[in-house]
């Protein structure tokens, strides 16, 4: 499920995006989604077009690079993958970590006509 709203929040961003360019139709949608969670491309994908149905995104390839960020946990300084949000170090057991990397989505390019 959660493969489908980050899907649905691809789709506006690409919408927004293309309405403010004037475009006629979305070929391709190129960028990276940061997570800390474990997201599966075919999944996204798969939401994606079937949110796509009826605009101007219908039909789009969608090319996002997924990266799992990690964290540091602040007690410790073990680094390791979050699960689902959650930053209990597998170590020492603490909650208090700092993620490095940025987390969330970048449309890198799109392909329109």
């Amino acid at each position: 499920m959660h493969e489908s709203a980050l899907a649905r929040s691809v789709l506006e961003a690409v919408l927004d995006l293309a309405k403010q360019n004037g475009a006629e139709r979305v070929r391709r949608v190129s960028g990276r989604l940061a997570e800390t969670e474990h997201l599966h491309a075919d999944a996204i994908q798969f939401h994606f077009t079937a949110h796509a149905k009826g605009t101007v995104a219908e039909g789009a390839e969608l090319d996002l690079e997924l990266v799992h960020v990690q964290a540091r946990c602040s007690s410790c300084s073990a680094v390791y993958e979050p699960d689902h949000h959650v930053t209990l170090c597998p170590r020492c057991g603490a909650t208090d970590a700092s993620l490095l990397g940025s987390v969330g989505l970048a449309i890198e390019s799109l392909d329109v006509d």
